[in-house]
């Protein structure tokens, strides 16, 4: 299976990436940011998880394929708060992802949270 590219429409770039990349299988997701959502980590990360929505489901795959999550946070003070958000995103998931949550601090567009994701595509 040779390397495609997963985007979507009127996506912002912060950079020169690909959103998404899927090969053998295995996809990985560019971190996501949503600076437009609004001012707070709720808000952005509610905004990064549409966005992965969107591109997961450009890949022909949803949320059920993502094995792992690393989520960034501008400030480690703001993990309840995106745990909450997150926490209901994956409810519905039988096998959650394994998830990795840590401050980075200066993130791309001035974002509170990214959230970065590698899953496969389920036969």
């Amino acid at each position: 299976m040779e390397k495609k590219a997963i985007n979507i429409a009127g996506s912002k770039l912060y950079g020169p990436y690909t959103p998404g990349v899927m090969a053998n299988g295995m996809i990985w997701l560019s971190g996501q940011i949503d600076v437009e959502a609004g001012n707070d980590v709720k808000s952005q990360t509610a905004g990064a998880l549409k966005k992965i929505d969107a591109l997961l489901d450009a890949a022909g795959v949803s949320k059920n394929s993502v094995c792992f999550a690393q989520v960034l946070l501008d400030d480690i003070s703001d993990f309840a708060a995106m745990n909450e958000v997150y926490g209901a995103w994956v409810e519905d998931i039988e096998i959650k992802p394994a998830r990795a949550a840590f401050e980075a601090g200066a993130l791309p567009a001035g974002a509170k949270v990214e959230i970065v994701v590698q899953g496969i595509k389920l036969e």
